[in-house]
């Protein structure tokens, strides 16, 4: 249904405003499936996740795993993180985009002392808080949202140092409003985004299934040559590739430049079919099935 990307510095108030909408969503329909994705959701602690490039590479890396795995028609995902790489960010419109679902962005505006305050009360408290190396760090490398940007659009502003983060606050039912307002012909103001070629899941054709073809039809050509070469079933021209699966009917003998000739046209054709039709098999003995009837209709008896 929706993909909401929190955004803001270290210590800027994002957790209480991804709550307070998560509530807000709630609370304006019972039929809505909210999840916020956090690092402790995930069980993961802030020091620990950004403590060097390597280890929050790989945070990031979780984050987007977990938000494509969650994300769909049927449910509001909020990412509560701090986001703060437009890269990552677009990577994130991007699952949105291939989902078919609508996205926006929610930003905590706050100055970087009121940030750095905040954590320092954290730490004072025994509160989950990032080290000073650490958070001066994270500000330093914060890249500001921008609404010209596809990926930071819409985005929708809170100031949580000035006013004061709540259920009822004005940008929160905003962007409510725009989450949950059902969409028909005529809505202008709000945009579902669509997959296109680039964005869609990968077809088993480019992955599993032409592994599995690849290496289901060589057994069938290494089968077929072991049986010329020793000579089994030629007085029936039968050659038999295993239990459940059908009998090779020879005219003639085959060489091995001919079967792989077939061999490369039969994957050549399958994968041409499938860009209009179902995907080829993703199993062994499907793939040896299609592959032998293709062969008893090129070579056949």
């Amino acid at each position: 249904m929706a993909l909401v990307v929190m955004c803001g510095q270290p210590c800027s108030g994002k957790s209480a405003a991804a709550a307070c909408l998560a509530a807000a969503l709630r609370t304006s329909s019972t039929d809505l499936t909210v999840r916020i994705i956090d690092e402790s959701s995930l069980h993961l602690g802030r020091n620990a996740s950004y403590k060097d490039m390597v280890v929050e590479k790989n945070l990031r890396g979780v984050l987007r795993s977990e938000v494509d795995r969650s994300v769909s028609r049927d449910s509001i995902i909020i990412v509560d993180s701090l986001n703060n790489i437009k890269g990552y960010r677009y990577e994130l419109w991007c699952l949105a985009r291939a989902s078919g679902v609508r996205y926006c962005m929610l930003f905590c505006d706050t100055e970087v002392d009121h940030c750095r305050e905040w954590n320092s009360d954290r730490q004072e408290k025994g509160e989950p808080a990032y080290d000073c190396n650490i958070f001066e760090d994270l500000v330093r490398r914060f890249e500001k949202p921008d609404r010209s940007n596809r990926w930071d659009s819409p985005l929708f502003e809170l100031f949580p140092s000035r006013d004061e983060i709540v259920e009822s606050a004005p940008v929160v039912a905003e962007a409510v409003s725009y989450l949950t307002k059902k969409v028909d012909s005529k809505t202008r103001d709000v945009k579902v985004l669509q997959p296109t070629i680039a964005t869609q899941t990968v077809r088993t054709t480019e992955a599993n299934s032409l592994y599995e073809m690849d290496k289901a039809t060589q057994e069938v050509v290494n089968a077929i040559v072991e049986a010329q070469s020793c000579g089994l079933g030629l007085a029936l021209n039968k050659i038999s590739i295993g239990p459940n699966l059908p009998t090779i009917n020879l005219q003639r003998s085959v060489g091995l430049p001919e079967l792989r000739s077939l061999r490369r046209t039969f994957i050549k054709l399958a994968g041409q079919y499938s860009l209009s039709g179902p995907p080829p098999p993703t199993d062994a003995d499907s793939a040896k099935r299609m592959f032998v009837d293709y062969l008893n209709r090129e070579v056949g008896a």
